[in-house]
């Protein structure tokens, strides 16, 4: 059962200060708890369901009391009635649907496992007698559309599984082994969201990086954080700032995870690491006098892979990076008269990855900088290759430029105005080549 307790831990309090601060990996700060608070103020109206014939009068008897109780009150008809608990529990979850009843039942379950772990035993020694499999009863409530009904339920299920003494089925093991698997693929955004949440404290910060640290060692998680160019964006945002050494050690130490891991993606992860200019950063970390040699030593390892792939990229990688990091800048390349003559074209490749990158950045962003750089590739873009104009059209793009000529910043309204002239050039040009042919 070591297994099981080991994800115990991250769902209760061993060296956690909120209980249930394991959930910030999906849902962030702490907000299960919250929620968990709200839901146990929204009292069920059982007499209607009973008059309802929705659920028989034995089950409302036993719900409808323990909801009236007090904590030492629910001690002792669990110990004296845990069985028939156990079994109206289960039955209500059977019967209803609602998601605000399915809520409040499940926050019963919870609070009564964690006020006393032993307690797991009643749902079990039912099972037993009555022959109920009492995974099942719970696993069918993961595939909720409802977040807090599935992660509640996800917690019920791993401390009945750690605090009793029955192992789950093979069958309802793997279940449940997958649904946490797929869970963590998405948990990297999840905890970036939370890292650039406003006013976010120095050890909820460093507890997300740590999170971010031990997904890193998986390579599947791994490409889906390279995928997603904010992983890498907000961690040299952090380690660019922060003067934390243990901030420093666990950032490092996550690039170097995401370097190695995955193979085929490491020089992605190179990419988007030099785009996000952390060359400068690690050349300063490089030469500090570290106490600590496992940081020495990652400093080293990123410092140097990162050289390496900046000697290799081309040009137009470099351009392809930093358009999908979605932070441009006015870099030489964007002014390169030589570039985009040789490289416009290429904007086509992947279904108009860049420019459709580029469209969205004009109709996102919010940067000064960003919509004005945006505005002027897309013009060079069209200026140089013959059909760019039905291209941008295509994607939506004419129309975001075309609305930057009122933006509030001038130099976005210049750079939108000279797109939309180059546009209407080489309108004029194809026009011009029409009549001659006539």
């Amino acid at each position: 059962m070591a297994g099981y307790e080991s994800f115990t831990d991250i769902a209760t309090d061993k060296g956690v200060e909120d209980p249930n601060l394991s959930s910030a990996i999906v849902m962030p700060f702490g907000l299960l708890s919250v929620e968990s608070e709200e839901v146990r103020k929204q009292k069920v109206n059982w007499q209607t369901y009973v008059q309802s014939q929705m659920i028989n009068p034995e089950d409302y008897e036993m719900i409808a009391d323990y909801d009236c109780m007090g904590v030492e009150e629910r001690g002792k008809i669990l110990e004296e009635k845990g069985d028939q608990f156990a079994k109206s529990c289960l039955s209500l979850l059977a019967r209803l649907s609602r998601d605000k009843t399915i809520r409040y039942i499940l926050v019963l379950i919870d609070d009564m496992l964690t006020e006393e772990r032993s307690r797991a035993s009643i749902f079990h020694e039912f099972g037993e007698r009555a022959n109920v499999n009492v995974w099942a009863s719970f696993l069918k409530f993961l595939n909720r559309e409802d977040q807090f009904i599935v992660h509640q339920t996800g917690i019920i299920i791993a401390k009945l599984a750690s605090w009793g003494k029955v192992l789950l089925p093979d069958s309802d093991l793997n279940y449940f082994l997958s649904w946490m698997k797929n869970g963590l693929a998405s948990a990297a955004e999840s905890v970036v969201s939370a890292l650039v949440a406003p006013n976010i404290g120095f050890q909820l910060q460093y507890q997300l990086i740590f999170v971010l640290w031990l997904l890193s060692f998986d390579p599947r998680i791994v490409e889906r954080m390279i995928g997603n160019s904010a992983v890498i964006r907000v961690l040299a945002d952090i380690l660019r700032e922060s003067g934390k050494e243990k901030v420093t050690r666990i950032i490092i130490a996550a690039l170097r995870n995401l370097l190695e891991k995955p193979e085929e993606k490491k020089n992605e992860a190179a990419l988007s690491m030099i785009q996000c200019k952390l060359l400068p950063v690690l050349s300063v970390l490089n030469g500090k006098t570290w106490v600590d040699e496992d940081i020495k030593e990652d400093v080293e390892f990123v410092y140097e892979k990162l050289n390496e792939r900046v000697q290799d990229l081309s040009t137009f990688d470099e351009y392809a990076a930093e358009v999908r990091s979605g932070r441009l800048e006015w870099s030489p390349v964007h002014k390169s008269e030589k570039f985009w003559r040789e490289n416009a074209q290429r904007l086509n490749e992947k279904n108009y990855e860049l420019l459709k990158i580029l469209t969205k950045l004009l109709e996102k962003s919010a940067d000064p900088t960003i919509l004005a750089v945006a505005a002027h590739d897309t013009g060079e873009y069209v200026r140089h290759y013959p059909r760019g104009k039905h291209v941008l059209e295509n994607l939506g793009c004419k129309v975001m430029v075309m609305k930057m000529m009122t933006h509030n910043d001038p130099n976005v309204r210049k750079e939108a105005l000279l797109a939309v002239q180059k546009l209407m050039v080489h309108n004029w040009e194809y026009l011009g080549k029409q009549l001659k042919a006539s």
